[in-house]
């Protein structure tokens, strides 16, 4: 039974690897496609489509005002971008923040509107209540934290108008503003910077696959309304959303380089309650659209589910396991040496146990090759202290994931064995 479980264990690490390896040849594929080709930037946006900027906000007060004078100085026709911020059931001062900020003769003139919403849904019922005011072709989407780069709405509608009748969405790339603050926080940016330049660059290029993040991002407004808007019930209402958008036959693109910077979590507390959330909302999604494996969909929602349910379940409940053997086993061989006659409860034949070390070795070379991969295509971001910091990080910080996946995963059981309603979590912010 011990070499059975093991088997199991190493067979799901090879086949992750090679996951880890199809996605890495896409993420060079498409890197070296994009360094080849020039950066257009138009003299002439008349036949740019309207934008409808929407920034949900509950108790925003430290970040608001710094993220929405962002966002008025993008590079856009002004005429043709409409901003609603929405001071979702706010108890401080982010309407009166954004409201001086209205007031100053710059932007006085602007399509600006401040909503004090106090009703339910959390982000996705403030986006639900924008949506009924918005005027703009598109939907563009950007947290309250958020710091847009001069061109990223460029980018992203110049992206979007490649193939406007099959681009339902078009999502950007997303970077840690506060990266140098600690450990923590430096391996946020690698985890970030490596699921961008390597898992969406890769997805995109081989498969055609998107998935909306949670900001910096444009979808079509009579998509979105089409769709019913966003699901209130969501935890992680992008995730959800990018389901719906392409089993409507419609594609989320990448514009890799619209860019945004955001504000990441500075302490381990606040971290592991965002990611947990975000566990949680993804095994719910998850759920909610496995039944699409055996409906005629498009293969690429096949696969994308596959993907989402490989990384939650599959993959994740092997290394869980081959974790708690390996440590065992290793726990008992040095207490055996000093009492021999403890014998450790799992037997595995050499031969098994040595496949598992070369997969463990490889999937660690994996890992540290992608994060480095990625660093490498990232002006700046590739360094000494970066390199050394991702070595690291797998004995560290990627360990967290399995404990944030498995408490994810208990509460929403226990959710639903109780009925007990799912109580969306507001990322903390920073000065």
């Amino acid at each position: 039974m011990s070499d059975m479980i093991l088997v199991f264990s190493v067979i799901s690490i090879w086949i992750a690897v090679l996951e880890a390896i199809v996605i890495v040849a896409g993420a060079i594929r498409f890197i070296y496609k994009q360094n080849k080709a020039p950066l257009v930037i138009p003299d002439n946006m008349d036949h740019f489509p309207t934008v409808t900027i929407m920034v949900p906000a509950h108790n925003e007060e430290i970040v608001i005002a710094s993220t929405v004078e962002h966002i008025l100085q993008l590079n856009y026709p002004e005429d043709k971008v409409q901003i609603i911020v929405i001071a979702d059931n706010c108890s401080d001062r982010t309407a009166h923040n954004v409201k001086i900020l209205k007031e100053k003769r710059a932007y006085r003139h602007r399509n600006f509107h401040i909503m004090e919403r106090t009703g339910t849904g959390g982000k996705s019922g403030a986006l639900n209540d924008a949506l009924k005011m918005a005027t703009g072709d598109w939907i563009c989407v950007y947290d309250a934290d958020a710091a847009p780069e001069k061109n990223a709405l460029l980018f992203l509608t110049q992206k979007a108008m490649e193939k406007p009748d099959l681009y339902g969405a078009v999502f950007g790339r997303n970077k840690a503003r506060n990266r140098n603050q600690n450990f923590l926080l430096k391996c946020i940016n690698l985890e970030l910077v490596t699921v961008q330049r390597i898992h969406h660059t890769g997805l995109w290029e081989l498969f055609k696959i998107g998935t909306i993040p949670g900001t910096n991002f444009i979808v079509k407004t009579a998509l979105i309304r089409d769709i019913g808007g966003w699901d209130e019930d969501a935890l992680t209402e992008d995730t959800a959303i990018s389901f719906e958008i392409l089993t409507r036959g419609q594609f989320i693109a990448l514009a890799p380089q619209a860019e945004a910077y955001q504000q990441e979590p500075e302490s381990l507390a606040v971290y592991m309650k965002q990611r947990e959330r975000w566990s949680k909302g993804n095994y719910q999604v998850i759920l909610d659209n496995i039944h699409h494996l055996f409906t005629s969909v498009s293969w690429r929602i096949k696969l994308h589910i596959l993907y989402y349910a490989a990384s939650y379940f599959w993959f994740m409940l092997a290394i869980i396991i081959s974790d708690i053997l390996f440590v065992t086993n290793i726990v008992y061989q040095i207490i055996s040496l000093f009492n021999p006659s403890v014998i450790s409860p799992f037997f595995f034949s050499d031969d098994v146990y040595v496949y598992l070390m070369i997969a463990w070795a490889l999937m660690y070379y994996i890992y540290v090759l992608q994060i480095n991969l990625a660093l490498v295509a990232d002006i700046g971001q590739s360094n000494v202290s970066n390199f050394v910091i991702a070595c690291v990080s797998y004995f560290t910080y990627s360990q967290l994931f399995l404990i944030i996946s498995v408490r994810a995963f208990y509460s929403l059981c226990v959710d639903k064995i109780v009925g007990r309603k799912t109580k969306w979590y507001k990322t903390q912010r920073f000065n």
